[in-house]
């Protein structure tokens, strides 16, 4: 990757404002747009008139909301077309979490689209923040310390793996419900319980939180009905997520559905991560 480049950062949460701080700080030329109250006047332009000769082009994470772009530090109202109309063909763009819309607009103007959050680095880095949020909303949210706790942990993932060693670490009685065998081993390995993830029916009723991870419908009526009073959900998955959430309202079931947490929480750590991860990108692709 060469030592100067030119980047243009459209959009975005005080991640991408931390963004743009850090690759300034770096001595990259940088301009920012609709992102006017996360960072200095002098990295703000006025319109998007240069953005087609940038070396990189960042949008945020989501990267729109809806047709617009995701700009919640701007007051700005910018359609997403517009923005990638103002892009030359086989320019770089970089956004997190593409959705398959985007996809084919970029497809139909000949970017040369990558997502970032898709990164493997990205997502172990992102796993800590996210851990250490969902940790402070329990802390928060139960009358009970997490230390003797008795906390399951569903998913074996980056996140769930990260979590297990987090909760150890203050004391909790960590179980680990996974699929594979493999995972099992390794949660015992770790000082932890086991259970599997798709016979949780009938084996609920003594944990005091439960943290999934699993993107997809795991806890429906059926394990609802086993808590045990007072139990809280703290659902870390992306949509849909793996709670039935309208049966946990008919049940009295406390759930928290925890999106995004790293951009709330660590917003710092995360926007250095996705700086990381744009590095590696530009490196890969001999930039």
């Amino acid at each position: 990757m060469r030592e100067r480049l030119n980047f243009w950062i459209i959009g975005g949460d005080p991640r991408q404002a931390t963004l743009a701080r850090a690759l300034s700080e770096d001595g990259h030329t940088v301009h920012t747009y609709a992102l006017e109250r996360g960072v200095a006047p002098s990295l703000c332009a006025d319109s998007l008139s240069g953005v087609s000769v940038a070396d990189c082009v960042i949008l945020p994470l989501p990267a729109a909301d809806g047709d617009f772009l995701n700009a919640p530090l701007s007051d700005r109202r910018v359609s997403l077309s517009q923005v990638l109309d103002a892009l030359r063909p086989g320019q770089l763009l970089c956004a997190g979490r593409v959705d398959p819309r985007l996809q084919e607009a970029a497809e139909a103007r000949q970017l040369h689209l990558i997502d970032y959050f898709s990164r493997e680095e990205l997502a172990i880095a992102n796993a800590v923040p996210t851990s250490e949020g969902a940790i402070q909303i329990a802390m928060e949210e139960l009358p009970i310390t997490l230390h003797g706790a008795r906390v399951l942990v569903i998913g074996a993932g980056r996140l769930g793996k990260v979590l297990c060693q987090q909760l150890k670490g203050l004391g909790a009685n960590v179980s680990l419900a996974a699929r594979k065998f493999s995972d099992l081993a390794w949660a015992q390995v770790w000082g932890c319980g086991a259970e599997r993830s798709d016979q949780l029916s009938g084996w609920l009723c003594s944990y005091d939180l439960i943290l999934n991870t699993v993107p997809v419908p795991i806890l429906n009526r059926e394990e609802l009905g086993d808590l045990k009073p007072g139990c809280l959900i703290i659902d870390l998955a992306s949509k849909p997520g793996g709670v039935d959430f309208a049966a946990a309202s008919d049940l009295g079931v406390k759930v928290i559905w925890a999106l995004s947490l790293p951009g709330k929480t660590a917003p710092v750590t995360a926007g250095l991560a996705i700086k990381t991860a744009i590095y590696n990108i530009l490196t890969e692709l001999g930039v």
